[in-house]
């Protein structure tokens, strides 16, 4: 395959969803194989070794609960012509959608791996792989835990940016941020931070509840004006905000010394700093989405 037949092979790579349900198994499973071919290892994997590896990344960067099926993109990846499967004939014989149980992938030593065509190309041009793993975390991630993503994954977070990401086929409404940071007079939501540098606003982000990649829109009611930090935190499913009254809810899963904790566990409970008129509340839809898609259950009480 040329370079631009596999970089579209991968930009055509199937994604299940339902509705506005996040399914990043396959992309989380590709990034691993990408990593294992930047380290040499361009040997199919064994599933008791994967495992491990996509379950940490499912848990880290998935919605909640995910890493239940994260068999399911080690098997199925295979129909979209970049996985191949080695085992015992009678499973691999199975129709695609027959799934494996994870006890048959593992007591079987089920193994799978790019092709040996493709493990090459990407062995022999780590631009082509660099441009990969670029596109795929700019299509299914915000910006804000990007690097996290590739670091988790064994990827360096100072990939080239290559060509064009299928984001990017969708324009951003350059606007979005000013009317989020009007909307709520130029500080965080939660912490109330609003400094400045002259005119210049410092460390004020406009965040996305429904993320832009899962077609979140560019308007007022899907963004919150968060400091970078609650902004990183809140892409990680630290927190979430309550559709019905706007509070502010940690998730048990947050953790660190006494000091950084209280500093944070201070806005449990508390009400998002709404904006300056009615119409720019957050839309329930989207913070449902968040809650759903996003925060790391359980929540603190």
């Amino acid at each position: 395959m040329a370079r631009d037949e596999i970089i579209e092979a991968f930009d055509r790579m199937r994604v299940w969803q339902r509705g506005d349900r996040r399914a990043v198994h396959k992309p989380l499973l590709v990034l691993y194989a990408l990593s294992r071919v930047l380290d040499g290892d361009t040997a199919m994997v064994d599933w008791n070794v994967a495992e491990g590896r996509l379950k940490e990344l499912l848990d880290e960067f998935g919605p909640d609960g995910s890493s239940q099926t994260r068999h399911h993109p080690f098997w199925h990846l295979k129909t979209d012509g970049l996985w191949q499967l080695d085992g015992p004939a009678e499973m691999l014989s199975r129709p695609a959608g027959a799934t494996p149980t994870l006890t048959e992938l593992r007591e079987n030593h089920v193994r799978g791996g790019f092709p040996p065509a493709l493990r090459e190309a990407l062995s022999r041009d780590p631009v082509l792989l660099a441009t990969l793993a670029r596109r795929i975390v700019d299509a299914h991630f915000p910006e804000s835990i990007r690097d996290d993503v590739l670091a988790v994954a064994g990827l360096p977070t100072d990939l080239a940016e290559t060509l064009p990401s299928g984001e990017q086929s969708r324009r951003r409404d350059p606007s979005f941020r000013e009317k989020v940071l009007l909307a709520y007079q130029h500080r965080c939501g939660v912490c109330g931070h609003d400094l400045r540098l002259g005119h210049q606003t410092v460390g004020l982000e406009a965040a996305h509840i429904k993320w832009f990649q899962a077609k979140g829109p560019d308007v007022v009611p899907n963004g919150i004006a968060l400091c970078s930090l609650h902004h990183k935190v809140f892409d990680l499913g630290a927190f979430t905000v309550l559709p019905e009254t706007y509070q502010i809810v940690f998730s048990q899963h947050l953790n660190g010394n006494h000091e950084t904790t209280d500093r944070f566990l201070a806005y449990q409970g508390a009400g998002l700093i709404l904006p300056q008129a009615r119409e720019y509340f957050p839309r329930p839809a989207f913070l449902d989405w968040h809650r759903k898609e996003v925060f790391k259950n359980p929540a603190r009480e």
